[in-house]
């Protein structure tokens, strides 16, 4: 039978895997291993994808990949013995030492590298911030650490200089941050690599420590999380474990701090040679692959020049699995052609007798390994840990009630945000009108005056008064993030996702483009499929970012304010829908249909603690207040300066009044003229030259938008800009509604823009977003502006 066969509450173990490549590899490196067992526990709303328990995880798997894996029901099942963590017979050979003294980096007195190492939701992050002091955000789901993250402590006369680097489940060439963290770790020779263990999930966090021990470079392990260890009621002899591998164990608890110091002295006694426990072993691959293994190993050591960065045995071992990436970096080796062909014959050889390739083996070789030797030094414990998790998942993640929860939540989140945010809104509104009056009665007429009052006060002003509610919308998706609710979600949205030619995984990078679109898109990394990497970098800046929220609630409220969260989800809920479509075209336009699986994590829930949602708001204020000091402050001036000049010239009888005199000069000024030259464009939605001229200033970053407003409708007469606004007759709920909708969906910001150049490394996608997007823009606003005219006012 299939594991897609199994009901949920059914176990099962693993016969075999079938399948090839990379979604046979990745399968089973997520623990789907022969001999393992296997349950079903949860469907998804939709019935697919299954949510599958295996090595104490839980994980989810789409119900045609799982269809790929045979499985025996229990009872039935007679599970051979794997291997025992013996030694490779020829553990003295020099193709199996460490690399030598003179291959090693020179030694830097009291500084010490360290790279941080370890499976998503390990605690790795925390264990950074914890040690370094820094301020990293934790998330209870993969992918939060999308890029390396460097701090320093000083600690005993040592100054360690320590890189968060992202979660990885191993070290093969399969995703991008798989190969960044051996890349790392080959061209930057930390001086010590500190591996992040689950310490209550040991079976398939030492899965990449076995690919560590591989590499032969000096290693301490941190078992993060030991106190849930302990509430399970297990026991392990972590020092004699340690002791077996040859890498020395440190219990830790990052969230309370608890071994961080005995953490740090073990660092430092392997730096300086102290370490008894460090030692090199290899594991033994069995009486098939090892000789394979040692033909080509002893065929690169005749060679000088090998990288020696790594032992011979790890290139030779990379080689006989067909390593993509260390063909590559051998591929200038002289002697390469003779290393590629012994490999393919090892390799070939290897598949003939095992009936499996290379890369399967081993990785059942390692399993195995860490099998054996937890057999010697752990007792499982009688306590579920997982039981609360289980009982939450089958409300949040039921069949009929999955679907309304989320949405629930999501309205919440949007409607909390905007009738909780307009109280300190008002306040900080009313201050800025105050001191912007104050100006103006102490100050004399003239230039200065008006640009403080108008271009400093106005347009920061106008953009600041909407940070309570950028803190009420990272409030509540730190809380989705650090809780674990995240990855539900995405577990709920994979059927859908999949229709649309994407991942469950996509659906996390486009619900963290709520917040900001920069780090969603490099969020993406997580993403092993390079065409659904690609696609969800693309629509996700149709998600609504932070950063449209204060234009939208500044004109939602004023045009829509009875029906203002109403309104302002449906806004959110368009973006998704055009992200949908967009995804549809590209995936059957451009890209061929892509079966990478589905295989994520299902982190078990945890109470997210007051310091890191607090952390996690005060760093977003603080990044807002940052941008409202640097390029919102740079871009009013200019706007107020390109409004202000050149004067125009008021005959002293004018009987106009001081509206009509600001007017005239606004639409005089070079401001006015571009807005005027550009206008055509969108006079079709009903736009004015000044809502043309804040669309081209929003093109820098969405919140210019505002400040841009704030100092075309500047009126001393008005308390309010949504006064201003609704006073002027510029816009009717038509032209306002059509005006949302551009905004929505036209071009990126130049951030956003940067990050999809950096993260496709094409320009050709930089310009299919901004011509593609405000093309798209122009549509739906121009669709929606004359469908409104039949249910809104002209």
């Amino acid at each position: 039978m299939n594991l897609s066969d199994l009901q949920n509450g059914d176990s099962a173990v693993i016969v075999r895997v079938s399948g090839h490549g990379a979604f046979r590899r990745r399968i089973i490196e997520m623990g789907f291993v022969r001999g393992q067992k296997v349950t079903s526990m949860l469907n998804s709303p939709l019935n697919d994808p299954v949510k599958y328990g295996v090595m104490g995880y839980e994980v989810s798997l789409r119900r045609s990949e799982a269809a790929m894996i045979e499985v025996l029901p229990e009872d039935e099942a007679n599970q051979p013995l794997p291997d025992g963590p013996e030694e490779a017979p020829n553990a003295n050979d020099p193709t199996n030492r460490r690399p030598s003294a003179d291959t090693q980096p020179a030694p830097r007195k009291n500084e010490i590298n360290v790279a941080l190492v370890g499976n998503p939701n390990s605690g790795k992050t925390s264990l950074f911030n914890v040690i370094s002091g820094g301020r990293e955000h934790v998330g209870n789901y993969s992918g939060v650490t999308v890029a390396a993250k460097t701090g320093h402590v000083t600690y005993k006369g040592y100054r360690f200089n320590i890189t968060d680097l992202p979660g990885t489940y191993s070290l093969s060439a399969y995703s991008p941050e798989e190969r960044y963290v051996r890349q790392h770790i080959l061209d930057r020779r930390p001086d010590v690599i500190l591996n992040v263990v689950v310490a209550s999930n040991l079976e398939r966090n030492l899965y990449l420590t076995t690919e560590l021990i591989d590499l032969s470079q000096p290693t301490v392990i941190a078992l993060n999380m030991y106190d849930e260890l302990e509430a399970s009621g297990a026991t392990l002899n972590h020092e004699k474990l340690g002791g077996m591998i040859g890498i020395p164990m440190v219990p830790t608890v990052a969230r309370t701090g608890d071994g961080i110091d005995t953490l740090l002295n073990t660092i430092i006694d392997l730096f300086e040679g102290r370490n008894r426990v460090t030692r090199q072993v290899n594991i033994n691959y069995g009486t098939t692959i090892e000789p394979e293994l040692a033909i080509v190993s002893r065929l690169m050591q005749q060679s000088d020049e090998l990288p020696r960065q790594f032992p011979p045995r790890y290139w030779a071992l990379k080689l006989l699995e067909g390593d993509t990436e260390a063909q590559r970096t051998l591929r200038s080796c002289a002697a390469y052609p003779e290393w590629k062909a012994a490999a393919e014959r090892g390799a070939e050889k290897i598949h003939r007798l095992l009936a499996e390739q290379t890369e399967a083996a081993v990785i059942d070789r390692k399993y195995g390994y860490i099998a054996g030797a937890l057999r010697k030094v752990y007792t499982p414990g009688t306590v579920d840990l997982n039981r609360a998790t289980d009982r939450i998942d089958r409300i949040v993640a039921h069949k009929w009630l999955g679907f309304p929860i989320f949405i629930f939540l999501m309205w919440l989140t949007f409607s909390t945000t905007f009738w909780l945010g307009k109280y300190p809104q008002d306040w900080i509104e009313a201050a800025f009108a105050w001191l912007g009056e104050l100006l103006r009665t102490h100050m004399s007429e003239g230039p200065l005056r008006d640009l403080l009052a108008d271009g400093v006060i106005g347009g920061v002003g106008s953009v600041t008064v909407f940070l309570p509610n950028i803190l009420l919308l990272y409030l509540f998706i730190s809380l989705m993030e650090d809780s674990g609710y995240m990855a539900r979600a995405a577990f709920i949205m994979d059927r859908i996702m999949h229709r649309i030619g994407l991942h469950g995984k996509s659906f996390i990078p486009m619900l963290m483009g709520f917040g900001c679109n920069v780090p969603a898109i490099m969020a993406t990394r997580t993403i092993e499929s390079h065409s659904s990497r690609l696609i969800t970098i693309l629509i996700d800046p149709f998600m609504s970012c932070s950063a449209r929220l204060p234009v939208y609630i500044l004109l939602v409220g004023t045009f829509f304010s009875a029906t203002a969260g109403t309104v302002l989800i449906s806004l959110y809920a368009f973006g998704i829908l055009m992200a949908a479509l967009t995804a549809v075209l590209l995936r059957r336009g451009v890209f061929k249909a892509d079966e990478t699986p589905f295989v994520m994590e299902l982190p078990p829930y945890r109470m997210p603690t007051v310091r890191a949602t607090l952390k996690h708001m005060w760093d977003k204020a603080e990044q807002y207040m940052r941008k409202i000091g640097g390029v919102i402050l740079v871009i009013s001036i200019i706007i107020w300066f390109l409004s202000y000049y050149p004067r125009t010239e008021v005959p002293t009888d004018t009987t106009l009044d001081p509206v009509a005199l600001s007017e005239m000069q606004y639409e005089n000024s070079f401001l006015g003229r571009i807005g005027k030259f550009c206008q055509p464009l969108v006079a079709p939605m009903d736009f004015n030259w000044k809502a043309t001229v804040a669309l081209l200033s929003g093109a820098a970053a969405k919140e210019v938008i505002v400040s841009t407003l704030g100092v075309l409708y500047s009126n001393a007469d008005e308390a309010s800009l949504s006064g201003t606004l609704a006073a002027s007759g510029d816009f009717t709920q038509r032209s306002a509604l059509a005006f949302l909708i551009f905004i929505l969906l036209y071009c990126p910001c130049i951030a956003s823009l940067a990050a999809i150049g950096n993260e496709t490394g094409s320009r050709k996608w930089v310009a299919f977003s901004i011509l593609y997007n405000t093309g798209v823009a122009w549509l739906m606003s121009y669709g929606v502006y004359h469908l409104a005219g039949l249910f809104l006012s002209a």
